[in-house]
């Protein structure tokens, strides 16, 4: 129940919150989007220290979907490969207008898609 709720929220907003390890304190605004009920995120800048690379070193974290908080298991998809184009369209959907085009053109790259994690609710 709780996933519908997140996935509902990640639908129909652009930007969801999100929290990565154990030692951060504050939410970080991202992109998400959902494929086959699944939520996937792509790091943007890249940068040595990152939600991404936290995440990759503690796969525990958060995600912030209005004022509801859901815990997160942040995972590199085991079929990244055969899900990246269906990942680029949903970036390309959801993203499509004004000032975001410019970056969802840029997010589904390959340097960007290569750093796409998906996160998983649990209790």
């Amino acid at each position: 129940m709780n996933k519908d709720l997140a996935l509902d929220y990640i639908n129909r907003h652009n930007i969801i919150e999100i929290k990565a390890g154990q030692q951060r304190t504050t939410f970080l605004e991202i992109w998400m989007v959902t494929v086959n009920d699944r939520i996937f995120a792509r790091s943007w800048g890249l940068a040595e220290k990152s939600w991404y690379s936290t995440f990759l070193e503690n796969i525990q974290g958060q995600i912030k979907c209005g004022k509801q908080i859901f815990n997160i298991k942040a995972l590199v998809p085991d079929d990244l490969k055969e899900l990246t184009p269906d990942i680029n369209i949903a970036y390309l959907t959801k993203y499509n207008t004004g000032s975001n085009l410019q970056y969802s053109q840029g997010i589904i790259q390959p340097k960007h898609a290569q750093k796409t994690l998906e996160f998983i609710i649990y209790e």
